[in-house]
């Protein structure tokens, strides 16, 4: 594949929750893996695993975990991307060495890690003809998802993501220009007010055509009260008792 229908691929991602009845063969799988396990990572640690359910029962569990999002179940294949430093836990043991991650370091390695995992494993689907959506709700309910998993200590599921052929063809959503989110050899607050007001234009009408309606909610108004409460506040206390970040 050139560079350009790579980009092609990656510049046409949306968000894919309809799917149809063919599943995903054994073959593509393997090869989706292959190319989730050769993201960047830091130091080598490759702090991360990848939980593949196809088993009906568990992604209707799942389903219901992560908020009742009925894709999660209805997905031919769901992934569970958990941060893991239980086999590092293992390999310090094995050399005798202490084991340091109580530190928030270890925690944000775990969690790039994993995205950097995910974010090549749903390209490579979407190179292959396939669609998905990145599931956050798998941190709505993290302890009953690690005990459906069988999660061990100094693991945590960082996103699900559902995968199968695509059975919709939703509008691209736009994203933040490039004045709000890109800058050159240093931060400028000076661009960031008039670039989110031609912003909130553009999303109020995209969720506007989207709902049917005849206005939407920008985008900053969504953003306000998206971070106006917090958010998954259980998700330290989950994550402490997972031998994370402990004093």
């Amino acid at each position: 594949m050139s560079g350009r229908l790579f980009n092609e691929v990656i510049q046409n991602h949306r968000s894919i929750r309809q799917y149809t009845d063919q599943q995903v063969s054994d073959e593509i799988i393997k090869d989706l893996l292959q190319s989730a396990k050769s993201a960047s990572t830091s130091h080598n640690v490759q702090a991360y695993s990848i939980i593949i359910v196809r088993d009906v029962q568990k992604k209707k569990k799942l389903a219901e975990l992560t908020g009742n999002q009925s894709y999660v179940e209805k997905c031919p294949v769901f992934f569970v991307l958990c941060a893991d430093y239980y086999r590092l836990k293992k390999v310090s043991e094995w050399h005798n060495q202490p084991f340091e991650v109580n530190e928030l370091e270890q925690v944000l390695v775990g969690g790039v890690d994993t995205a950097l995992v995910a974010q090549n494993l749903l390209l490579a689907a979407e190179a292959y003809g396939l669609g998905g959506v990145m599931i956050g709700g798998i941190r709505n309910q993290p302890k009953e998802v690690a005990e459906l998993l069988n999660l061990p200590k100094y693991t945590f599921p960082v996103m699900g993501l559902c995968i199968g052929y695509p059975a919709q063809s939703p509008e691209l959503k736009p994203r933040l220009p490039e004045s709000a989110t890109i800058f050159y050899d240093e931060y400028n607050e000076d661009q960031l007010e008039q670039a989110i007001k031609e912003y909130d234009q553009v999303t109020e009408a995209y969720y506007g055509a989207r709902t049917n309606s005849q206005k939407g909610e920008p985008w900053s108004k969504q953003m306000a009260q998206h971070l106006s409460k917090p958010n998954r506040a259980h998700l330290e206390s989950f994550i402490k008792n997972q031998g994370f970040l402990k004093s």
